[in-house]
């Protein structure tokens, strides 16, 4: 298995230099360009060949974005690159915990382990697999599953979600999600890892390493959590509307106390989760423009930045309408997408029941 990614990291940094240095994007350039030559060298099996360049042709792809956007980017490189496996190339059974991988040395059956709570999804269909290997050691692999639910039409009540750092979520029924514990064990790891960096000692640098990661699986079961709590407060049928927040990092312009909060912020994460949630639950999930909801009035439309008096409160200096600035916002959300479809805006706006 090492000795698969390792050939198979090397076929997808050989491709993105090479399609970096000529100027190519396009998958099937790259793939005539490089297949016979990676196969022979590598010794890959032609589906993993092809799935290397699948996966080069991709970072090439997002690097190329970021430079339309006039941001910083470099060639992709990868150290140790998770090989994306397909319906050809691996296969799985739950029922006896088996998997069977293709390598170098052909196709190899291993064991493997998971936890009970996952077991409901053991029924699920398989689609594709990523094999990684991490830092300590252990190999993982990463399925995708897949589970058909039924189109329902977006025929119950439209509720505006705003979510933030300080208050996760808050809809626009006046519920707030989320709880403030989470901040205050954000804070008091990064506070600890800072006194482990400055410190500098051998036993502090294995003290950090046996923290990697843990404050980011603190942060996705948060993640989770709070997404749960959305999708369960609507009945199948409602319509969650959140902030199309893509870019957010680089459009706001936040104090130096808050940089570090904004850019660790993870509602990219969050929105994810609670999109395949909801479609399992039959709730439609939309975005809208974020431009101003934060400075709009709810009650007559006023837009002006010092209607949002502090981080909570919100006071309109034309109709002078007080508020919750989260829920506020939470109104404007739904009132944005409401007046995009053309309906009136007086419609419903209380969550079905609150989280548990």
């Amino acid at each position: 298995m090492a000795r698969t990614v390792a050939a198979y990291t090397w076929s997808f940094n050989s491709v993105c230099t090479y399609g970096w240095e000529q100027g190519i994007g396009n998958g099937v350039e790259l793939h005539r360009a490089t297949y016979y030559a990676h196969r022979e060298q590598t010794g890959l099996p032609a589906q993993l060949t092809c799935a290397a360049r699948v996966k080069a042709t991709e970072a090439l792809k997002s690097v190329r974005a970021r430079l339309k956007k006039g941001k910083r980017a470099h060639c992709p490189h990868s150290t140790f690159c998770p090989i994306r496996y397909d319906a050809r190339s691996y296969q799985v059974w739950f029922e006896r915990w088996e998997a069977s991988l293709l390598t170098l040395s052909g196709r190899v059956r291993l064991p493997f382990s998971f936890p009970a709570y996952y077991a409901e999804y053991a029924t699920w269909d398989t689609a594709s697999a990523d094999l990684i290997h991490d830092s300590k050691g252990r190999w993982w692999l990463h399925v995708v599953v897949t589970h058909s639910v039924e189109d329902r039409p977006a025929t119950g009540p439209v509720v505006g979600v705003d979510l933030g750092i300080v208050k996760p979520a808050t809809d626009s029924g006046g519920i707030h999600y989320g709880s403030d514990h989470w901040k205050v064990v954000e804070e008091r790891r990064f506070q600890h890892r800072r006194r482990l960096q400055a410190k500098g000692t051998k036993s502090a640098k294995r003290r950090l390493k046996r923290l990697s990661g843990k404050t980011r699986r603190f942060r996705r079961d948060c993640d989770h959590v709070l997404s749960k709590q959305l999708v369960r407060s609507v009945e199948p049928g409602a319509t969650l509307v959140f902030e199309d927040l893509t870019d957010i990092r680089s459009r706001v312009k936040a104090r130096k106390e808050q940089r570090r909060r904004l850019h660790s912020w993870s509602f990219h994460q969050l929105q994810a989760f609670a999109l395949y949630k909801a479609a399992a639950r039959g709730v439609a999930v939309v975005y809208v423009d974020p431009r101003y909801t934060s400075q709009k009035c709810a009650e007559c439309g006023h837009r002006e930045r010092g209607n949002r008096r502090s981080q909570g409160r919100f006071s309109c200096k034309a109709c002078g309408h007080r508020a919750n600035a989260d829920v506020n916002a939470a109104i404007t959300i739904r009132a944005n997408h409401l007046v995009r479809l053309g309906c009136p805006v007086s419609q419903p706006i209380v969550s079905m029941k609150a989280p548990a």
